[in-house]
């Protein structure tokens, strides 16, 4: 069983040879052929001075490209480090030094930018040794043609602990931190997510999940690799364009943050298209609205009819946690997201310890376990306050676990504000406005108040062709919470900001 990104490569050609890997458009590659070309790049990246441990950065959307860079890394014995596709020059270079990657791959000219000029212009690249494009990697296999024996070599001297990647928080609150996984803990999360999820050679996955992000990167790139799914990346959301990939390639595996599946739910000509492929999406953030789940299990035309939807919880300190099963009651995949994954244990604690509380009570949830990332890059004070001495990893979310071990996250620690002396969650605000008709999206924020000390204001994104007023809102939520739960303000906007993952960056809600 492999340990290693490379070795899950050279297994994925052996098994499943001439059957295709990833399809781009009008490009593909089968596995067999997948492994030649990381072969070339990486010994190419030898050629341009990379050395065993460096780490090299990637800078682009989802594309045939990206996927072949980015295993080459690991091939030639690097650490990966995926950088967000729609970063500006400065945020790049912040990363690109944090890191002293030695080469940095360029998606230039994606939307309509220079993202080459703009990382030149934003820091002087010391350590850097070469910025190359990734719509040219013909160049960088051409000039590693001497290579190819030397990168097989550092191939096979990765190790399981080595570090594999580096992925950046998505720096919800402050500077983005840098969480280091070694290549045993990257394939054995992405193992669990597939076997979990059923997924096999037979499969056809829309990656939709930036390869940025963990979720297109472990659970995209690396569950093709352990399955021979069939990966079909896509570069930039369109909603048109998305459902006619489902119908033409009858596309099976759906995952995504929930906006996916409003977006999909909410599309005026969703009837023109065939999506009765979908067998299988699995969706999660800190908070699912329970009604997506329902929509998305029904029938058509109300309903997407995916016959597996399961929710998850993750993060990027620990990619996959905990996960429904199939079998699991409709019920309980809509309101939890379900039990730990092999290798991860789920505690829910009294907050700022890690003393276990009563199953069914609140608290604070821990994560231990062999996903656990190793820890912050450079910055032990962090990792020190992230993960505690008895290796507890303590993830700000507040939730509870039932006897059979579901997990139900009902909040952020950060985001609980605190009304007339009550405890408020916004979570189960947002749940109960998420049924009002006219309702798309919507979060809610504490924001003070001279009386109350915090009060609730609801952040509406209404649905097309929706005329629902401030009042209507706040009406709706009167009959169904306790007063002090009620918002006391509205405001709408078009979308919620959210990071990769589908959480909604609340501090930039605070700000506005």
């Amino acid at each position: 069983m492999a340990l290693t990104l490379p070795a899950a490569l050279r297994d994925a050609a052996s098994t499943y040879g001439e059957h295709p890997a990833v399809v781009d458009g009008d490009r593909s590659l089968s596995f067999a052929a997948l492994l030649e070309d990381v072969r070339a790049v990486a010994a190419g990246y030898l050629a341009h001075g990379m050395a065993p441990g460096d780490r090299v950065c990637i800078w682009g959307p989802n594309s045939i490209d990206w996927l072949v860079a980015g295993l080459a890394v690991s091939y030639a014995g690097g650490t990966l480090v995926p950088v967000n596709s729609r970063y500006t020059g400065h945020e790049v270079a912040d990363i690109v030094d944090r890191t002293g990657a030695t080469l940095v791959l360029v998606a230039n000219g994606f939307l309509g930018r220079d993202q080459v000029a703009e990382l030149r212009a934003a820091s002087n690249l010391e350590a850097v040794r070469a910025v190359l494009e990734l719509t040219d990697l013909e160049a960088v296999r051409a000039a590693g043609a001497a290579e190819l024996a030397a990168a097989d070599a550092r191939a096979d001297a990765v190790s399981p602990d080595d570090v594999a990647d580096i992925l950046f928080t998505s720096g919800t609150t402050g500077r983005a931190k840098g969480a280091m996984s070694a290549h045993r803990q990257t394939i054995a999360v992405s193992r669990s997510w597939a076997e979990i999820g059923g997924v096999t050679s037979e499969d056809r996955y829309l990656v939709v999940n930036p390869f940025f992000h963990s979720f297109g990167y472990k659970i995209g790139i690396v569950v093709g690799l352990l399955t021979g799914a069939t990966l079909y990346p896509v570069a930039t959301f369109d909603l048109d364009e998305t459902m006619a990939t489902i119908q033409r390639e009858r596309i099976t595996v759906l995952p995504g943050a929930p906006t996916i599946f409003t977006s999909l739910l909410g599309a005026e000509h969703r009837a023109d298209y065939d999506l009765s492929s979908l067998r299988l999406s699995i969706t999660g953030a800190a908070v699912v609205p329970v009604v997506l789940i329902e929509r998305m299990r029904a029938a058509a035309p109300e309903g997407l009819a995916i016959d597996n939807v399961y929710t998850a919880f993750g993060m990027t300190e620990a990619v996959v946690v905990t996960m429904c099963r199939e079998g699991d009651a409709d019920d309980l995949v809509a309101n939890t997201c379900g039990r730990a994954i092999p290798g991860a244990e789920v505690r829910i604690a009294t907050v700022g310890t890690n003393e276990a509380v009563p199953a069914g009570e609140e608290g604070e949830l821990l994560v231990r376990g062999d996903i656990v990332m190793l820890g912050y890059l450079d910055d032990p004070a962090a990792t020190a306050e992230a993960i505690d001495a008895d290796g507890w990893l303590h993830t700000g979310d507040i939730g509870k676990v039932d006897e059979a071990g579901n997990l139900r996250i009902t909040d952020r620690l950060k985001d609980m504000y605190i009304s007339g002396g009550f405890n408020v969650y916004p979570a189960e605000v947002e749940q109960a406005l998420a049924r009002m008709d006219g309702v798309a999206d919507v979060a809610v924020i504490g924001v003070p108040d001279e009386r109350m000390g915090e009060i609730g204001k609801a952040i509406v994104v209404r649905s097309p062709g929706s005329g629902i007023t401030e009042a209507d809102v706040i009406g709706f939520a009167r009959e169904r919470l306790a007063n002090y739960k009620t918002p006391r303000l509205v405001s709408f906007t078009d979308a919620l900001p959210r990071n990769p993952s589908g959480k909604v960056l609340k501090n930039d809600l605070r700000e506005n």
